[in-house]
């Protein structure tokens, strides 16, 4: 039965630590069946390839408007990638297959697992590396956040049972969430009313970072669960040590609004962002203003991803809300971007964990697009 889930100071040039450097055509429904296991019962769509130029690679169809999406980082023990996506009062959570994985795959497989209630619209959603579907009983844990300004955290055999903490503390608008990555016992969240906060698995908050602008992303380094990475609106991104709970490096984009940041995962040197209409990358081993920087979107840019397996790989895209929000791919040694994508009003972006391939939502749909490396 579905349930509902009620200062450092910018400039100069800094002494890195060592462990930071280290490497950290549409698609057409050909069946759709209910599939019977013994653990779970499962809806199994396969869809075919299509040319449609800039169109995605593909598709697959949803019932309603798809506000977020995410594929999950982390290794669950299957073949399939996890990944989940959210709209208005629902989550759902599935398996992605694709042709460049599995010869026997027409395209995109996917296989919905679940279907979650949900008691808003669902805004953000980060997945923790308990995540397992490899063992009996299954796991499934991710956090959510919602316009009631709560985080929530889901747990889930897929079956009968499910448990959700709900924790409250921020004030205004949750804009980004995340798990600490390497065993997942804390997540950290970022929000309008200026604030950072750090909470464990029994829904406490255990520290809170005052910022000096509205919080819009939130990065944990792959190796260290003490390194925190928090990017600000006005133009800011702070690294915090989370033993000392001081701020120990920060970046400074020169311009705002910084909309979206991440921290390249492959190589934790490096970090990016959209800020106003343009992309900016630092090398935080040289300086604290960026070392490359060049426009993306004719009007404000949304979202910056780096790719999970190339570090010269990265996708923008536009602010969601026109009639088409444009969605590029960029490699660090090509000038222009190496791929332009269209989606219908997109929301969210998310890289595959071991394909060039990214994810955005849209209107009653999801659009994968592969990127050639």
């Amino acid at each position: 039965m579905p349930i509902e889930i009620d200062v450092a100071p910018a400039g100069g040039t800094w002494d890195v630590p060592q462990c930071w450097k280290r490497g950290l055509s549409e698609k057409v429904v050909k069946s759709n069946q209910r599939v019977n296991t013994p653990d779970i019962n499962v809806t199994k769509n396969t869809f075919s390839m299509e040319d449609l130029g800039r169109g995605a690679s593909y598709t697959v169809p949803c019932d309603d408007y798809v506000h977020v999406v995410e594929f999950s980082p982390f290794d669950s023990g299957s073949a399939a990638s996890l990944l989940a996506y959210g709209g208005n009062q629902y989550v759902v959570v599935g398996t992605c297959r694709f042709q460049e994985e599995d010869m026997e795959v027409e395209g995109v497989e996917f296989t919905t697992l679940r279907v979650f209630h949900h008691a808003l619209r669902v805004d953000c959603l980060a997945w923790s590396p308990e995540s397992r579907l490899d063992k009996l009983p299954q796991l499934i844990r991710f956090c959510t956040a919602a316009a009631d300004r709560k985080v929530r955290l889901l747990t889930s055999d897929l079956q009968n049972q499910h448990e959700v903490k709900v924790m409250e503390g921020h004030t205004s608008y949750i804009n980004h969430l995340v798990f600490e990555p390497t065993e997942g016992k804390q997540m950290a969240s970022v929000s309008d009313d200026h604030t950072c906060r750090v909470w464990d698995l029994e829904g406490n908050e255990t520290t809170t970072f005052r910022l000096r602008s509205p919080g819009v992303s939130v990065c944990w380094h792959p190796e260290d669960a003490f390194k925190l990475m928090v990017a600000e609106k006005k133009g800011t991104i702070r690294f915090y040590d989370l033993v000392t709970q001081q701020a120990i490096l920060s970046l400074d984009c020169g311009q705002s609004p910084l909309m979206s940041a991440d921290w390249c995962l492959t190589n934790t040197i490096k970090v990016g962002a959209v800020t106003g209409s343009d992309w900016v990358i630092w090398d935080i081993t040289r300086s604290s203003y960026p070392q490359e920087k060049r426009p993306a979107h004719v009007e404000r840019a949304g979202n910056f991803r780096w790719s999970r397996v190339n570090e010269n790989l990265f996708s923008t895209t536009g602010c969601p809300g026109k009639i088409s929000s444009q969605l590029l791919v960029h490699h660090l040694g090509h000038p222009q971007p190496v791929m332009i994508g269209s989606a219908t009003v997109g929301a969210g972006l998310s890289w595959h964990r071991s394909l060039p391939l990214c994810v955005i939502g849209g209107d009653r749909k999801l659009s994968f697009w592969m990127t050639e490396m």
